[in-house]
């Protein structure tokens, strides 16, 4: 692989320190050259780096000339052409229209905050912004980049991921404590705590930040320093911050600091305080000296310094927070150490200079394969998304993550109700449901519909539903790709249906199933299915979610201010026209008897919102009149939350599909209150029978069933957990079997 990589040649930030990084491995794994557009900094380091370089110098940030070469260039055979920063985006989308080659470009920084001053915020971060729209391929050096390109209405699809790296191979080198402690004029004392930041002089950098938090560290703890390294135009603003504050004497200004780990060796606590950050690599630097850390949560930053685990976090901006956790580091340097240790291991194992390259020869390659395809997507996904219902939306992340398993580089476009809030969620293209010229669109730039998980051929909803899915199939077969019926529930359809929901299911090149029951509705519209070689029962794709943390789960019910230690009886309920009249007093009484024999705190779990509230709200206030203690949960929140909630519960009382099935994975008892035959089919499917209709609830059968559960609850566990085991491999099975039907690989009824 030939790589052409454009960057300005007077770069001296964390741009240059990422491109460094990467070519020491990335020389070794393709064929790279390195063209430089003004003599600087970094086309003087250049030299000593050991890969292919060539100057071509720009008399004027305008001056195209530079084009001619470039081309000449690209004619040698270039594969890929891979832009940094704003001179080289520039310079990069005038190229664009002069070759055939695809061009990506890494994001480095908020190209927004680049600049300072009144001009060069309008004429260059205008001209960046102009060239990035022409742009088609994007890297973001963290996570939260990747969130602001999409936010900015860049394709979710064309935006990659990669983390700084470094060599973590090499021993720093640096001076003793004392001599660095000359060079910035001051004298070392031992018992002195040094904190220390690092950064240009610009607002972003937040030093102001880290100024106003002096007065209050040094109002707590005695014989404290703050070092700040760097140079810029904010210097003498800082220094009146300083004066201003009172803390002149506190606060030293080290200058530009080349000898970055003399720095860091020198100082006690590393921070960072800015106020938008890509992945700083002063981090990198500091975590290969094992320094205690304290930073913004913006940008990378959290993706590397995980609060209270590998370093401390404060909000933006939040100078007294910041004030607080470096008090608490300085007032407890044991767990300050754990904290430098575990973020050396960290980085070592995640952020090194070989994976940096590894994963940029990934993504060049999935580029490269995107540009030569005729078509944008490998699936679109369609199914009930984008309606805050957390059944639905466990589904599409599970579907999601599944594909990427067996292919990572899966381009996938969704059918949602809010596609905005699908693209920023789930990082892929999506498109809005209901717009047909969207809808045709998105299946004409496929190679495969996704007819993803749920019940989606059923009518006890309304007819106007399944309507409109025998529409996107229709759709679909019109468009001649591939269709993957995917861990569907059928029915229960009415009779006058049976005849179109046959029709389109008969096309389908493949037909998975989430239980047994829905083999009998297939039946029922006339599909042969035991001589079918394209239908088989899998398993529903939500069994293969993981649960958050204990750790996690319980900052959740502290904010729902619902005590972590009790044991709770879940209750996941929603409104039905044929509930039973009485069906918030039964619920109570029920919730009742489980508190007062065996001490199960009733918690109402809405999974719908605000769908499911009303009618929790009204059983949580009858339970209460009761005087036996009830919480609900109040906030919405993903689905390995919601898992871990459930998880966390003795056993389930549930209406929701999904509550019972997180409940299944999780090896928590389930007692289902059945609205649609989905349920029922879902329990008869794991041989847990212990339901009763919602539309007449026999109270004394639930109360038999919280009985047995109480009574047998190990052994219920483990049943569960034999079970659990076998469908998370059959609902892997479906990615398995589509990315197979992609990759057009021959397979029996089977799957294999």
């Amino acid at each position: 692989m030939k790589v052409l990589h454009l960057i300005s040649g007077g770069d001296t930030g964390g741009a240059k320190t990422h491109v460094f990084a990467l070519m020491n491995k990335l020389k070794d794994l393709a064929d790279v050259k390195i063209v430089c557009f003004i003599k600087g900094a970094f086309w003087d380091e250049l030299q000593d780096v050991g890969v292919k370089c060539e100057l071509i110098e720009q008399k004027n940030r305008l001056d195209m000339s530079v084009i001619k070469r470039l081309v000449e260039i690209c004619g040698e055979g270039v594969d890929i052409i891979h832009c940094h920063g704003a001179r080289a985006n520039f310079i990069g989308a005038r190229l664009k229209k002069r070759v055939n080659i695809p061009i990506i470009t890494t994001i480095h920084s908020d190209f927004l905050l680049d600049f300072d001053g009144i001009y060069k915020k309008i004429v260059y971060t205008g001209l960046n912004v102009g060239a990035l729209k022409k742009f088609k391929y994007f890297i973001g050096v963290s996570s939260d980049f990747k969130n602001m390109l999409i936010s900015r209405n860049f394709r979710p699809n064309a935006i990659f991921t990669v983390y700084n790296g470094m060599d973590y191979t090499k021993t720093p080198e640096y001076v003793n404590k004392e001599e660095f402690a000359k060079r910035i004029g001051i004298d070392y004392d031992e018992k002195c705590t040094y904190i220390g930041i690092i950064g240009r002089h610009d607002y972003v950098k937040g030093h102001d930040v880290f100024i106003n938090a002096v007065k209050y560290v040094c109002e707590k703890c005695e014989n404290v320093k703050f070092i700040i390294a760097g140079d810029g135009g904010n210097k003498k603003a800082l220094d009146a911050l300083c004066e201003k504050n009172g803390v002149s004497d506190k606060v030293v200004f080290a200058g530009f600091v080349k000898d970055v780990y003399s720095f860091i060796n020198f100082i006690d606590i590393n921070t960072l305080t800015s106020r938008s950050e890509s992945f700083p690599y002063v981090l990198l630097e500091g975590a290969a000296m094992a320094k205690p850390t304290v930073c913004s949560a913006v940008g990378g930053i959290p993706d590397l310094v995980r609060d209270g685990q590998t370093g401390l976090l404060f909000e933006n901006e939040n100078y007294k927070e910041f004030a607080e956790k470096l008090v608490f580091l300085i007032n407890n340097r044991d767990i300050a150490a754990v904290y430098g240790n575990a973020l050396k291991t960290l980085a070592e194992n995640s952020f090194s200079d070989l994976s940096l390259a590894k994963k940029h020869i990934e993504i060049y390659t999935s580029v490269i394969n995107d540009y030569k395809d005729e078509k944008r997507y490998d699936a679109v996904i369609s199914g009930y998304y984008g309606f805050k219902n957390n059944g639905d939306e466990a589904l599409l992340s599970a579907i999601i993550d599944n594909l990427k398993f067996y292919k990572p580089d899966v381009r996938i476009c969704v059918l949602s109700a809010k596609p905005k809030e699908t693209r920023i969620k789930y990082f892929t293209d999506s498109e809005p449901r209901f717009n047909a010229f969207a809808l045709k669109r998105a299946m004409k730039n496929s190679k495969m519909l996704i007819f993803g998980g749920g019940s989606l051929i059923q009518d006890a909803t309304s007819s106007k539903s399944l309507m409109y899915y025998l529409y996107v199939l229709k759709k679909a077969f019109e468009q001649k790709i591939k269709v993957f019926v995917y861990a569907n529930g059928i029915g229960p359809l009415k009779d006058k249906n049976l005849k179109k929901a046959k029709r389109a299911l008969s096309e389908a090149d493949f037909i998975t199933l989430r239980d047994e029951r829905s083999i009998d509705e297939l039946e029922r519209m006339g599909i042969d299915v035991k001589n079918s070689r394209n239908i088989t029962v899998t398993a529903d794709p939500a069994f293969t979610i993981s649960a958050c943390s204990d750790e996690k789960v319980r900052d959740l019910l502290d904010k729902e201010n619902i005590p972590f230690d009790d044991r709770f009886l879940c209750i996941s309920v929603r409104k039905w026209p044929k509930n039973d009249e009485k069906f918030k007093e039964k619920i109570a009484s029920a919730a009742i008897y489980a508190y007062e024999k065996y001490s199960l705190t009733p918690l109402l779990l809405p999974m719908r919102f605000p769908h499911d509230v009303e009618i929790s709200e009204s059983i949580l206030e009858k339970i209460k009149e009761k005087g036996a203690p009830c919480f609900m949960i109040k906030n919405m929140y993903d689905a390995p939350e919601v898992m871990g909630i459930v998880k966390k519960c003795a056993a389930v009382l549930g209406m929701r599909l999904h509550t019972l099935i997180y409940a299944a994975s999780s090896e928590v008892p389930v007692i289902g209150l059945i609205y649609d035959a989905k349920v029922s089919g879902f329990l008869e499917y794991i041989g847990q029978r212990r339901y009763t209709d919602v539309e007449n609830i026999d109270v004394e059968k639930i109360e038999k069933y919280i009985d047995e559960i109480a009574t047998n609850r190990e052994k219920i566990a483990s049943e569960l957990a034999e079970k659990k085991n076998i469908l998370f491999e059959k609902a892997r099975f479906n990615a398995e079997l589509a990315v197979k039907m992609l990759e057009n690989k021959n397979f029996d009824e089977s799957g294999k």
